[in-house]
């Protein structure tokens, strides 16, 4: 029998995802949940499995071809009847072309009307609700290249046009004699000195994503030393028994994460967003870990982190930290966060400005641990002593938070680090 590769919905906001690279090509054979190809969509780069095992007959897209989700995008002929989809992926065709239907009759917009039966081409839901909220007609919206599958608008195309659009200004003429300016030639090298790299779809939207972060919130950032002497004592003298209980290894990070969890629950202002003139303040903490993979900078997240003590954020954060360099997250994964981590100190930087990973109004970098000489006083006498330190900084939003909020926060994850509470961790 002929069994569908459908293209699934990696997420709840998503209608459509990029073909970054076939694993198998027409006539290999394929055994079921062996990887067939990977995806990227907005937020994530996924490797899909195979729904079923057999021949794979035929491709219906080329790499680097964006389709909507619930389109076939392949055939694989077998003999078996199988599941037609991957375990993780609730999709069925049928569906998604009525869930889509839904979506375009609930959106009301004099745009959307405008757009005949027998447009040009496929408008997806995402890209009418922006064009809707933009005030873009329907007329503008047909003269906007698409980068999609035949020269479909995606949603990136059109934020980019957006984006571009908020840019021009008028300008006076210049009164004085023109001023030529010689125009950008493109990069060659006829005698082989540079290498030219394409940008990687995550690297991209990484690209947009801090870009857009620093014309949004005016950065500011704070740094504190934090004595981390008793918790790297602890790790070492623990990680063994730890690793055999756990099977992974106890690390810095569920320390740091479970400091800034009681920070943030004694200043909800940091775990905050702000929408115009009103700041909204969340009443969960989903923290963003940021993760250095061999395809670029993510972060995903751990939801309800103020739900979970400290054995059960260690293992959320080690589980998806190992699903993110392994190409398992979903988009899901990676949104929603309201405050993110980010470690630069595993690669031995001490001190770091990290950019605010929007919508978010702050962010903590860590830097290494080092040992160094510090004063220390006791009993009212100073002594010089080995210590083991880092520095952590603070980067805020100074458009709600000031230093002062943000100097008594970060003061507060030192504290709780140079104070942590072993009992019940081993």
């Amino acid at each position: 029998m002929k069994v569908e590769v459908i293209m699934p919905k990696m997420g709840e906001s998503l209608q459509e995802g990029t073909i970054l690279k076939w694993h198998k090509k027409p006539g290999d054979r394929v055994q079921k949940d062996e990887i067939l190809l990977e995806i990227s969509t907005d937020k994530v780069d996924t490797e899909i499995p195979s729904p079923a095992s057999g021949i794979l007959t035929e491709i219906l897209y080329k790499e680097n071809e964006t389709v909507a989700v619930g389109t076939v995008i392949a055939y694989i002929e077998t003999e078996a009847v199988t599941e037609t989809t991957p375990k993780f992926v609730d999709v069925k065709p049928v569906e998604k072309v009525e869930e889509i239907k839904v979506v375009e009759k609930e959106i009301e917009s004099p745009v959307l009307e405008e757009i005949p039966a027998r447009a040009k081409r496929f408008y997806s839901p995402v890209v009418r609700e922006i064009a809707k909220r933009e005030g873009i007609s329907i007329e503008e919206l047909e003269k906007i290249p698409g980068t999609g599958h035949g020269g479909r608008l995606t949603k990136n195309d059109l934020l980019n046009y957006i984006e571009t659009r908020k840019k021009k200004v008028e300008v006076k003429p210049i009164e004085f004699e023109e001023i030529k300016i010689e125009e950008a030639k493109p990069v060659s090298d006829p005698e082989g000195k540079v290498e030219i790299i394409e940008m990687s779809h995550v690297l991209k939207a990484m690209a947009e994503h801090m870009v857009r972060s620093v014309r949004t919130s005016p950065h500011v950032s704070a740094i504190s030393e934090c004595d981390m002497t008793e918790i790297m004592a602890f790790i070492e003298k623990n990680s063994d028994e730890f690793q055999k209980r756990e099977g992974f290894k106890l690390t810095l990070t569920p320390f740091i994460a479970d400091a800034v969890v009681r920070a943030l629950k004694d200043f909800p202002m940091i775990n905050s967003s702000v929408d115009g003139d009103k700041i909204i303040i969340k009443k969960f903490i989903n923290l963003g870990i940021a993760v250095a993979t061999d395809y670029g900078l993510i972060v995903p997240v751990v939801k309800n982190a103020d739900e979970k003590n400290f054995i059960g954020l260690a293992r959320a954060i080690n589980d998806i930290v190992t699903r993110a360099r392994a190409k398992k997250l979903t988009p899901d994964d990676v949104q929603g966060g309201t405050f993110s981590i980010t470690n630069y100190g595993v690669f031995g930087n001490i001190i770091g400005t990290p950019i605010i990973n929007q919508p978010q109004v702050a962010i903590l970098g860590v830097g290494a641990v080092k040992k160094r000489p510090v004063v220390i006083t006791r009993n009212d006498e100073d002594f010089i002593a080995i210590r083991s330190i880092s520095f952590l900084t603070l980067t805020f939003d100074h458009r709600i938070i000031d230093g002062a909020l943000g100097g008594r926060f970060l003061e507060r994850v030192v504290y709780y680090l140079e104070n942590f509470d072993f009992k019940g961790i081993v």
